[in-house]
């Protein structure tokens, strides 16, 4: 079963973050609406419709996630539909995979971009084929792309880890960011916002540290180690990454720090439930990312048909998910982020 957070929104009793647009983390979708099949596409597909999803790497839960939806959309659309990807998170790893899809003339290019700027050109050249390029996850340069798929906006994820991390250490002490890639768009947005929204908030926290694990779970979980180490005073880690989260946990559940470091940040239930349950974290948040890869396929499959053209103020249908509405700088925004912990995370199975 696929979970749509916005039914599920309406349908469990689940922790809903305000102002987050956040949406934002992994689901790997066994909810329940996800795809939308039954409701259709924005894009009447005809049958040569062809949509290759490049993810940031191969092997990732969170893309795995993001890959259902998008092969459940690319379905109702009657699209033809494949993944592709490099094993590393790199920006050079995926621009072999852009042109291949350029070559072979596909439709739509669904891409969770490992740098801004690094793979432009090739995504251009695809662009120049023909080839619709819909970003999603974490963008690239807006001159390199048709659209943007945004899971959340910066601010409204940094309100909800902030909050999470503020409530979890009694609003004092020292916090480290445990992130990504150091050049991923979407998590320097996410790190830069959340530290100012700390400072702002709640100054008696102090952000010392942001390391990167590079979404990779042994490097992830070695960092967690260091920050430990490296800073005996640590009251909390924020790991806005999937990967990273359930790293941290990992290792924080058999050490001494378990009850005494905080760890939040974004992840999936299927990947925390453990966790929540022997008690090494009390909550993280998380948009669906099945519902993301979904938005993106029916997104592409709208471009191709012709229904939008990514301007401002367009509008198309999602299938499931509802209608969607084009803003500035041609970026879609998923929706708000949920709150998982001990109370409601039996509810879900993504």
């Amino acid at each position: 079963m696929k979970f749509s957070l916005k039914r599920v929104a309406a349908g469990v009793a689940v922790t809903t973050v305000a102002a987050m647009t956040l949406a934002g983390c992994a689901d790997t979708g066994s909810g329940d609406g996800g795809s939308g099949s039954d409701d259709g596409g924005g894009a009447a597909a005809s049958g040569d419709l062809s949509i290759t999803l490049l993810p940031k790497n191969l092997g990732n839960p969170y893309f795995d996630a993001s890959e259902v939806g998008a092969s459940d959309a690319a379905e109702d659309l009657g699209a033809e539909f494949e993944q592709v990807g490099p094993t590393e998170a790199t920006p050079d790893g995926q621009v072999s995979y852009i042109n291949t899809a350029a070559q072979q003339g596909r439709s739509a290019l669904l891409v969770a971009a490992n740098d801004p700027n690094a793979i432009c050109d090739a995504l251009n050249e695809a662009r120049d084929a023909g080839t619709k390029v819909v970003t999603f996850d974490s963008d690239t340069s807006a001159d390199c792309r048709d659209l943007f798929i945004n899971q959340a906006d910066a601010e409204g994820i940094a309100k909800v880890q902030g909050d999470l991390i503020a409530e979890q250490i009694g609003e004092e002490g020292e916090v480290a960011i445990l992130s990504a890639t150091a050049n991923a768009t979407n998590q320097n947005a996410w790190n830069e916002a959340f530290i100012q929204y700390v400072n702002e908030t709640y100054p008696d926290i102090e952000v010392i540290d942001t390391v990167y694990g590079d979404d990779e779970d042994q490097k992830s979980f070695d960092q967690t180690a260091s920050l430990l180490q490296s800073n005996p005073d640590l009251k909390g880690i924020v790991s806005p990454t999937t990967v990273g989260l359930a790293a941290a946990a990992r290792y924080l559940s058999d050490s001494n720090a378990k009850g005494e470091v905080a760890l939040t940040g974004l992840g999936t239930p299927n990947q925390m439930r453990e966790f929540i349950e022997d008690g090494t974290v009390t909550a993280f948040a998380l948009w669906n990312p099945e519902d993301l890869g979904t938005l993106a396929a029916y997104a592409a499959g709208a471009l191709v048909s012709g229904d939008i053209d990514g301007a401002e103020g367009d509008t198309f249908s999602a299938g499931g998910l509802g209608e969607f509405t084009v803003g500035a700088d041609g970026v879609v925004l998923l929706g708000d982020p949920f709150v998982f912990d001990a109370d409601n995370i039996g509810d879900f199975d993504f």
